[in-house]
């Protein structure tokens, strides 16, 4: 095969990103030249370039992007994550879980907010990779993020089938065949098992749904997106208020149960735990 050199006349368009710098210096042996292939990095001056020429529309406000911001945290996880944490792992001490979370989720925030303004282009942490530790290590972040995207809709649809059916049962006294509304294998303490159900329809259907929603461009996502901001902020607030005359401090001793002899189970383990697990809350 033969492997294209990199000539002087390429060399001048090095920094446009038009691949010219992935290509064979004269004399250079195929594992060096495949290693710089693996190591190139994106010049911020090609990234300005592409940042400049792009043909993405820029239709998002400052309001869609705080009510994205808000929206993303007050997901799934804060809804359900407060008491699996509170009644297996931290006890009362929870509220020190999303503390030690809330730390760690703030400095990633502050990371996220520098790279943002330092690479002004979409890509989020696949192009904060690119341009700063190289190709290999941009690919693997980039299939990283799809893994966890992938994951994370499927945690979230799955609670949504949950919700649902909870609901119907609740307000209606209809129950749905659980093998058609549970998934058919689930994860729990560290091992993979078969329910016995067939397949999670209202967690396929929302996924359709919001698939066709995002298909439709970002600024009807976003106007939903919006919509269902306020209506989680008035439940949450609702839910505040009302139940502030319920709260009994007695239920706050132990504040940190004792161990149960299994690592993160109460204790301070359990809270260090608790607070791994209660940090999905802050990204939905």
């Amino acid at each position: 095969m033969t492997v294209p050199e990199l000539t002087p006349e390429a060399t001048q368009f090095r920094d446009l990103g038009d691949g010219t710098r992935h290509l064979r210096k004269p004399g250079e042996n195929v594992f060096s030249w495949q290693a710089r292939r693996l190591t190139n990095t994106r010049t911020f001056a090609s990234l300005d370039h592409e940042s400049e020429t792009s043909q993405m529309k820029r239709v998002l406000t400052v309001k869609d992007l705080t009510a994205m911001g808000v929206g993303a945290i007050i997901g799934t996880g804060i809804f359900v994550l407060t008491g699996v944490v509170a009644h297996e792992k931290a006890g009362p001490a929870v509220c020190v879980s999303f503390i030690i979370a809330a730390i760690v989720a703030g400095l990633a925030a502050m990371s996220y907010a520098e790279m943002a303004c330092l690479v002004p282009i979409a890509g989020s942490a696949y192009t904060y990779t690119y341009a700063t530790c190289g190709e290999l290590m941009a690919w693997i972040i980039g299939w990283d993020l799809i893994l966890e995207y992938l994951v994370g809709a499927a945690t979230v649809s799955v609670g949504f089938s949950h919700y649902l059916n909870a609901f119907f049962q609740d307000a209606f006294g209809w129950q749905a065949d659980s093998k058609l509304m549970t998934a058919p294998f689930k994860y729990k303490n560290d091992t993979f098992s078969l329910t016995g159900d067939w397949f999670s329809l209202p967690s396929f259907l929302i996924v359709l749904i919001l698939t066709f929603l995002l298909c439709r461009g970002v600024k009807s996502s976003a106007r939903v997106n919006n919509v269902l901001v306020v209506v989680k902020l008035v439940v949450i607030i609702v839910f505040i208020f009302g139940a502030c005359k319920w709260v009994d401090m007695d239920n706050f001793k132990p504040f940190i149960p004792p161990n149960t002899g299994t690592f993160g189970e109460f204790g301070p383990s359990g809270v260090l735990r608790g607070a791994t697990v209660v940090f999905f809350a802050f990204i939905g």
